[in-house]
């Protein structure tokens, strides 16, 4: 059965400490805004930022996440943001109050990549082909 889905991820979740910093670092580095989600009370403390998306079209489906079950580190999964180059993603990294972990680096046929940490302090991938 042949995948269709032009996203490789169904749904990811970054979770955070500081819902407005980490916020701003996204928002500042990728030049988006993040989109509120709703919550309900029987969904206690949590509170949602998502990633902006349209149909039909390859997207970041996921969202910022905050609540006091989970909290936010290097260690876990590593998501990678595709960008047009990485090096101008990686660019706004400081000034947006993160840090970048490894500068960008030629990774053969596959293209180029950094390594950045957020506000958080989660480690985050930035690919491109050039």
């Amino acid at each position: 059965m042949e995948n269709t889905n032009k996203n490789p991820f169904t749904w990811v979740e970054i979770y955070v400490d500081d819902m407005h910093r980490a916020q701003r670092f996204y928002e500042t580095v990728f030049a988006i805004q993040l989109i509120d989600l709703p919550t309900s009370e029987e969904m206690g403390d949590l509170q949602m930022k998502s990633f902006p998306w349209n149909n039909d079209q390859p997207n970041i489906s996921g969202a910022l996440v905050k609540m006091d079950e989970i909290k936010a580190g290097a260690g876990g999964t590593m998501v990678y943001f595709e960008c047009e180059d990485c090096a101008t993603e990686e660019s706004r990294v400081e000034q947006a109050g993160g840090k970048v972990l490894q500068p960008k680096m030629p990774i053969g046929a596959y293209g180029f990549c950094s390594v950045v940490m957020d506000t958080e302090g989660n480690n985050i991938g930035l690919h491109s082909m050039k």
